[in-house]
């Protein structure tokens, strides 16, 4: 097939072609017979000029050998419910992208089974979950947990000296020990509480290793000091970029949430793929034509840095129905990361609100999932929204934090001294931030890019995109 017919454009009035993923380099198109049942694949959204054409061509496009494609169906110009793409998109219009059900399914193998075999061990059986008090969205495991930690760990009896050695030495060295009291890690308390008000320690939890509770005040005072030496430019639109607009970015940004969701990648990587695109952005003039390849480019760097199994390049050329090559990907992909200096470790406002849900629950309290997910829910719509680069992750973060605990419980003054000793953010410097989470949650149902409105309006997310917002905020509620 030419490079011209791979990369003709699409329109909402064609459906995608359907595919397998496992079909030999010798079936031919005339062999293949597409289930009723199989889920259509997502139209690209690399063509983003006004030309719309259909492809003609009904030969098979192998990807590694891996699937073909058939030949596709043009659904009646009268069909209902169409959904502009990224052609039709002008800088005063929005789009949406047609729900996507249809990536490939990743198979997995399942996990060898190994058979150990060691004289007298010392078993030392590992727990399979968290405490109550950890359990988190957080935990779900992304595209491959069929990769475990063993339930049993062996230890020859020669080793258990020296192991017993070295645990004792480790926990001298780090001030770890059976009682929290003396162990609080000291920092500069940059807010001053008002006399009289105790904050609850939500760092006096040793045992779980996870939470890190000896170094996590001096991780997130780094954070919040380097936060700012990653951020891209506020203004990239406007300076730098001559055929894109905030438009396209939403549209690519939704499309991203769904192929994250589709292949269950962990919260962080849908966040550092926003991050290098607008780096990126920020110093590179992008044709619109590319702007879907910087997309999958990103998020497969992103994917490397955060995933147990990342999905393959091959992967990636097919979610864009196989509209750029995969040397074109790995080019991106290596224009991308030397861009950003291979800096790809990146303060995002996922990391501050592991933080900010946990001081916002208070270790005394049972951990509130809705409040979880309502957080992570007004936090996605930031990442779609073009202005809100000019807040810094962390006040991104309280903001969501505030938002979240206002919508749950409207009558009660959402923050907290707990809130503010940890997030280091009184509720005046929150104002306008709250605001304008506030009015991204109010106008979501009516917005015509749906994916993470949809994304959390299942049950797995407690249907919190479903949830009243009030329409408006006390201005009380602000007040020092």
């Amino acid at each position: 097939m030419s490079t011209q017919n791979r990369r003709s454009s699409f329109s909402s009035s064609t459906t995608s072609s359907l595919a397998k993923r496992h079909v030999s380099a010798s079936t031919t198109s005339s062999s293949l017979a597409a289930p009723a049942n199989m889920a259509k694949k997502r139209p690209p959204l690399s063509n983003l000029t006004n030309t719309v054409a259909h492809r003609n061509s009904s030969s098979l496009v192998p990807c590694a050998a891996k699937f073909a494609k058939t030949k596709k169906e043009v659904v009646p110009a009268c069909s209902g419910n169409k959904r502009p793409t990224l052609a039709n998109v002008k800088p005063t219009g929005a789009a949406i992208f047609p729900k996507a059900n249809s990536f490939p399914v990743r198979d997995e193998a399942p996990p060898p089974v190994a058979t150990v075999t060691v004289p007298a061990p010392v078993v030392d059986v590992s727990p399979s979950k968290s405490d109550a008090m950890s359990v988190s969205m957080d935990e779900s495991m992304s595209s491959c947990d069929s990769f475990k930690s063993p339930d049993i760990e062996y230890v020859d009896n020669i080793d258990v000296a020296a192991v017993d050695s070295i645990e004792r030495k480790t926990f001298s060295n780090l001030n770890i020990s059976d009682s929290t009291e003396g162990n609080i890690c000291s920092r500069d308390i940059l807010v001053e509480l008002e006399k009289g008000e105790n904050f609850v320690n939500v760092d006096n939890n040793y045992a779980d290793p996870q939470l890190c509770a000896t170094f996590a005040c001096d991780i997130y005072k780094h954070l919040r000091a380097s936060e700012a030496k990653k951020r891209p430019s506020t203004d990239f639109m406007e300076r730098i970029q001559k055929e894109i607009n905030p438009s396209m970015r939403a549209i690519l940004i939704d499309w991203l949430v769904e192929v994250a969701e589709e292949y269950r990648l962990v919260p962080d990587t849908l966040y550092l793929t926003v991050n290098y695109i607008d780096r990126y952005l920020s110093g590179n003039v992008m044709n619109r034509q590319r702007l879907q390849l910087l997309g999958v480019a990103s998020m497969m760097i992103a994917s490397k840095y955060e995933e147990i199994c990342a999905p393959q390049v091959e992967e990636f050329c097919y979610i864009t129905d196989n509209t750029y090559f995969k040397e074109e990907v790995l080019q991106m992909e290596s224009a991308v990361l030397n861009f950003l200096k291979f800096e790809m470790t990146a303060p995002t406002v996922k990391c501050f609100l592991r933080r900010f849900v946990r001081a916002a629950q208070g270790v005394d309290e049972v951990p509130s999932l809705q409040l979880e997910c309502l957080t992570n829910y007004i936090a996605e719509l930031s990442l779609m929204e073009y202005s809100m680069l000019g807040y810094a992750p962390s006040l991104i973060a309280a903001s969501a934090i505030f938002l979240a605990k206002f919508i749950l419980f409207p009558s009660k003054k959402p923050w907290t001294s707990t809130l503010q000793h940890y997030t280091l953010y009184k509720p005046s410097d929150l104002c306008v931030c709250v605001r304008d989470l506030h009015r991204l949650c109010c106008n979501s149902p009516n917005s015509n890019l749906p994916a993470i409105r949809e994304k959390y309006s299942q049950h797995k997310y407690k249907y919190v995109a479903k949830k009243y917002c009030p329409p408006s905020i006390p201005p009380e509620f602000f007040q020092n």
